[in-house]
């Protein structure tokens, strides 16, 4: 039986509790496909109560040695007025990373990490609000603001508090696949990728349309048609319209043109057959709606930021059991 993933939360002075419960609660909930834990979640801190943001004390069981433990360590952020990360704590953490242990950062918690030196030299983001004093203070570190979160393969950062959720998301579908993922996207109540900057693999949603809308029944015949040839003249003559009042109507209520929704929608279903079937590049190109396997590639590079067979290594099912120490360090994705 493989030995259970890890999970140790950093508990510091005046933390934001939010930052902690969110990927508490998410791994906590984490399930294998037969129903068993997929990750052990542990608290820990330098002392055994820690104030938290909001006027309340927590009683924290697991001290610093839980880190040396994990194969995953997660850093919440913390209340403005909360001092300073010690040295034992800066310690620890290089320790964990020269070890290879994944590290992660909540929100603010990203200046911790940077305190430490981990985000030397490598792309980063926080809390849109703290990214300005994130860069100024350290200019070392590429600070990437729009984004949800950046995965560097080893250290991640996310933005503010709730997309501490995308990168749990993220994390749980490169430890175990889509299909756990998705599950607990389900179980949090939030789609498995979310409308936003992205970095590394995040397709953007498609832009909501609203209920009821005429081009509803249109939307879901495109997803049934991918693998077809898709004009704008088939798709304004389904609607029945001229293609310029069409595009016009499109384009209002998505945002949008019909092309662009087409290949989102074609990438999203290759995403799919990527992460979930063994059919090969050139097979899910046609499935998906592609001219030929060079236009899927290009594409897909494009949208994803990576190729397709980088993806697939990254978030097949079949390839994913809860990952050792070493392992985490090891993967990259994109690379």
């Amino acid at each position: 039986m493989a030995v259970m993933h890890s999970v140790a939360i950093l508990v510091l002075d005046r933390v934001v509790p939010f930052d902690m419960a969110a990927p508490q609660q998410t791994f906590a909930w984490t399930q294998m496909p037969d129903g068993r834990p997929a990750y052990r979640v542990r608290l820990c801190a330098e002392t055994p109560e820690v104030r938290a943001d909001g006027g309340f004390t927590l009683t924290v069981d697991r001290g610093l040695e839980a880190l040396a433990e994990a194969d995953t360590i997660i850093v919440p952020g913390c209340s403005p007025e909360a001092a300073p990360p010690s040295e034992p704590v800066l310690a620890a953490l290089r320790q964990a990373a020269a070890a290879g242990t994944r590290i992660a950062s909540v929100c603010v918690g990203a200046f911790v990490l940077a305190e430490a030196g981990l985000l030397d030299g490598l792309r980063a983001t926080t809390h849109w609000v703290a990214a300005g004093d994130l860069a100024r203070r350290f200019p070392q570190v590429e600070v990437e603001p729009d984004v949800l979160y950046v995965d560097n393969g080893q250290i991640l950062t996310s933005a503010g508090a709730a997309a501490a959720l995308d990168l749990c998301l993220h994390m749980i579908r490169r430890d175990l696949g889509s299909a756990v993922a998705a599950n607990i996207a389900r179980m949090s109540v939030m789609p498995l990728e979310r409308e936003g900057g992205q970095a590394q693999f995040i397709v953007h949603e498609h832009p909501p349309v609203p209920r009821g809308s005429a081009l509803e029944p249109l939307l879901e015949w495109i997803e049934d048609n991918l693998a077809h040839e898709v004009t704008l003249g088939t798709l304004a003559e389904r609607a029945g319209m001229s293609e310029r009042t069409f595009s016009r109507r499109f384009r209002e209520q998505t945002g949008t043109t019909p092309l662009q929704w087409l290949l989102r929608a074609r990438v999203r279903r290759a995403q799919y057959l990527l992460e979930n079937t063994d059919h090969s590049v050139e097979r899910i190109a046609r499935q998906a709606g592609f001219g030929s396997p060079t236009a899927f590639r290009e594409r897909f590079r494009k949208v994803v930021g990576t190729t397709p067979y980088a993806y697939r290594t990254a978030f097949h099912g079949k390839a994913n059991a809860p990952a050792a120490r070493s392992q985490a360090a090891g993967v990259t994705p994109g690379s």
